[in-house]
């Protein structure tokens, strides 16, 4: 069965087996409907099938009468920059983001370099199916121009956020291992930190796109990358994925960071030098809340997803946000997750820090997250939820994205799939032991249920 997922963010799936030109062109030509005329940012992560898709896309674009703005191969968040720096009607990023070799996506950007909102995407979606098709004259259809610059004006950007001082950390001259897992980020992050004095040892950052492991930055997929830390002598270990929008550090034992700590250390940072709201989502670890708590400032929750922390972090007008995968949100430079930023807060915050990563990573809270997909079948997943609702009523509950229950010692955060027959069940506690014992007890429970 062919594999085509659609999301607020846009549409994904395999390459000659759900993602195919027909539903490249259907899809680009209601994102075109819904921008109206103007000029629309295309960029890629590099990945093998990138100039294949944007081929079709920019034939696309053009025939709606869009004029495109090809920024080449980049990371997610120059796109996003892009949009709002060249004042666009919108943008396409072609990336998969960690999905394996044979995937492909369009990430949809609004004018405001933003993933599209509910209520956006709903809009863009209603463009699907309408009929006739509109397509351009031959005398005013879209043109096609390179912007070279595109990664160079991001770059420059964060290099001038407020939190920064370049000439110090360039002076502490970094020792990095770098592992961009030969995507997009082969092309900025090297070049980003060498701006900023690094000495950058590379793994994986031929700009072949091709992907040597699987490119999800977990630690899993990340042992050779552990070795070579370690082996390295390092200060450092940065992983990107394919796009270049989560961030995943490794301390100089050749030990993982944690991607929780990304967003915790660098909320941290940046609360010590202005007080402001934060948000996260429902699933980020509570470290963030306990980072919050001693700079007297206040942490809101958003349901998973970034497009749902950045409409949270407008609402309450937040000075930093994130997800706690690695997705790190500063709207000084983007309103969307973005690794460049994050490693150049990082270092930052580690020179003010003084001390190695591991000691960094210990003098944050520390928490342990479990993650399992519990498999329901036929049953109803709402069902479940609200008979676990039901049993702990007396406990605080939030059904914005599924079921979040918190405890004085822990938290558990059931969501349901929409593409396949699980519960996703993921629990914190104050040690792995404790939290993964809580995972057993409420997968019992929720079988007992089924």
């Amino acid at each position: 069965m062919p594999t085509l997922m659609v999301s607020v963010s846009g549409i994904r799936g395999i390459i000659g087996d759900g993602l195919n030109p027909n539903i490249i062109v259907k899809y680009t030509s209601a994102f075109a409907e819904f921008c109206g005329r103007g000029k629309i940012v295309v960029g890629t992560d590099g990945r093998i099938s990138g100039e294949m898709v944007k081929n079709i896309v920019t034939g696309t674009l053009l025939a709606k009468g869009n004029d495109v703005i090809d920024i080449g191969v980049c990371p997610t968040p120059t796109v996003l920059f892009n949009v709002k720096n060249l004042k666009a009607s919108g943008g396409i990023q072609i990336s998969a983001s960690h999905n394996p070799n044979e995937w492909n996506a369009l990430k949809l950007l609004n004018r405001k370099g933003e993933f599209l909102s509910p209520d956006e995407n709903k809009q863009m979606l209603s463009f699907l199916n309408s009929k006739p098709e509109k397509y351009a004259s031959w005398n005013k259809l879209g043109k096609t121009a390179a912007y070279n610059k595109g990664l160079e004006d991001h770059i420059n950007a964060i290099l001038k956020m407020k939190y920064i001082n370049t000439s110090k950390i360039r002076k502490r001259k970094f020792n990095v291992l770098l592992d961009c897992v030969n995507g997009a980020g082969s092309y900025s992050m090297p070049l980003l930190l060498r701006k900023l004095g690094c000495n950058v040892i590379e793994l994986n950052c031929k700009k072949n796109g091709i992907f040597p492991r699987k490119p999800e930055p977990l630690p899993e997929n990340l042992k050779a990358t552990l070795h070579a830390v370690k082996k390295n002598k390092v200060d450092i270990g940065i992983v990107v994925d394919p796009d270049v929008d989560r961030l995943v550090l490794i301390t100089e034992k050749g030990e993982p960071f944690g991607e929780e700590n990304s967003i915790a250390h660098v909320v941290k940072f940046i609360l010590s030098h202005n007080q402001g709201n934060v948000v996260v989502n429902l699933s980020t670890t509570r470290a963030v809340d306990d980072i919050a708590k001693e700079f007297n400032c206040e942490v809101f929750r958003a349901p998973v997803g970034e497009a749902n922390v950045v409409k949270k972090m407008k609402e309450v007008k937040a000075i930093v946000g994130g997800e706690g995968s690695g997705g790190i949100i500063l709207p000084e430079v983007n309103f969307g997750r973005d690794a460049l930023v994050g490693a150049v807060l990082t270092l930052q915050h580690l020179l003010d820090f003084g001390g190695r990563v591991s000691e960094l990573k210990k003098s944050l809270p520390q928490y342990f997250i479990v993650k399992k997909k519990i498999e329901i079948g036929n049953a109803n997943s709402d069902n479940v939820i609200n008979k676990l609702a039901e049993k702990y009523k007396d406990e605080k509950l939030n059904f914005e994205d599924g079921l979040k229950i918190d405890f004085a010692d822990h938290w558990i955060h059931l969501r349901k799939s929409n593409t396949e027959p699980i519960l996703r069940c993921i629990v914190e506690a104050k040690s792995k032991k404790i939290a993964s014992k809580l995972a057993e007890k409420y997968f019992d429970e929720i079988k007992s249920i089924l």
